[in-house]
């Protein structure tokens, strides 16, 4: 009774922060377009026409069209996709690993504490951007190597929340009760600990997507993210720069997709953390 009120009133207070209401929104329709992109445009992304290159914004390219004649308006659609999946698979991975290691940590303390912990701090200390080149240019360019290289490498800070929580956690009644009756560790960790841990994994993996896409806009505009001809919003990026003078609208429009995607869950893990995080709500 009292995890269902406790939902219900977050929910009420979700909906009372406007400018998080007004991003899920934004979220919820950069999604939907990019799923039924086929429907809303008639081009095809990758599909060249040389006669019409670098047009500019019309009612038949909204967008305008790139040097190889393609409708800068689809491939935002498409570049939409890579971004939405690289962001929310990188951040369902880092949480499955941060969860993990932040659970050994904070409930089994000790020597697997201190290992864990020096772990935490060296992944922190790298910067995220050149790790991920190093990764990334190691296993190759590829849709699959961004989720594993961007999951694998925003663990940290998922686990330093989880271990925290645990911390506290662990010294509750009904856990040492459970603990005296003779519940195993792992009965603990998922029937206790991991439902009281799941509004902080979802604040954590909100607030982590944003950096997972800027990190994969960065990759694709050095080319070490998705391959050639996928539609990207760094890879587009880096092909309108030769063009910035003369075609200023050919960057403006995916560098304004990302912004706006960036700014929305970045806004939007601010309203679930005010709501879901104890600590924000006192």
């Amino acid at each position: 009774m009292r995890k269902k009120n406790y939902y219900s009133e977050s929910l009420k207070r979700f909906w009372k922060n406007k400018m998080a209401v007004l991003s899920l929104f934004i979220l919820v329709f950069l999604a939907v377009s990019a799923v039924f992109a086929p429907v809303l445009t008639p081009y095809d992304p990758n599909k060249q026409v040389l006669a019409d290159k670098l047009l500019f914004p019309s009612s038949e390219h909204l967008f305008g069209t790139d040097e190889f004649g393609r409708d800068i308006l689809t491939r935002c659609l498409y570049g939409c996709r890579v971004s939405l999946s690289v962001g929310i698979i990188s951040q369902l991975i880092a949480s499955v690993i941060g969860y993990f290691m932040g659970v050994c940590a904070g409930y089994f303390g000790k020597k697997v504490d201190d290992v864990i912990s020096f772990l935490i701090q060296v992944f922190s200390s790298f910067p995220a951007l050149l790790f991920a080149m190093a990764l990334m240019y190691a296993l190759g360019s590829g849709i699959l190597n961004l989720y594993l290289t961007l999951g694998f490498l925003s663990w940290a800070n998922t686990a330093r929340l989880i271990r925290g929580t645990v911390l506290q956690l662990k010294e509750q009644e009904y856990i040492q009760a459970c603990r005296i009756d003779g519940g195993s560790s792992l009965r603990i960790i998922l029937k206790h600990l991991f439902p009281n841990c799941i509004p902080m994994l979802i604040v954590s993996c909100t607030l982590g997507i944003p950096s997972a896409i800027l990190t994969e806009a960065s990759l694709s505009y050095l080319g070490l993210g998705v391959p050639s001809p996928t539609a990207s919003w760094g890879s587009m990026i880096s092909g309108a720069q030769t063009f910035i003078r003369t075609n200023t609208y050919y960057s403006l429009f995916p560098g304004l997709c990302i912004i706006l995607t960036v700014i929305a869950f970045n806004t939007l893990g601010d309203g679930l953390r005010d709501v879901l995080d104890p600590k924000m709500r006192k």
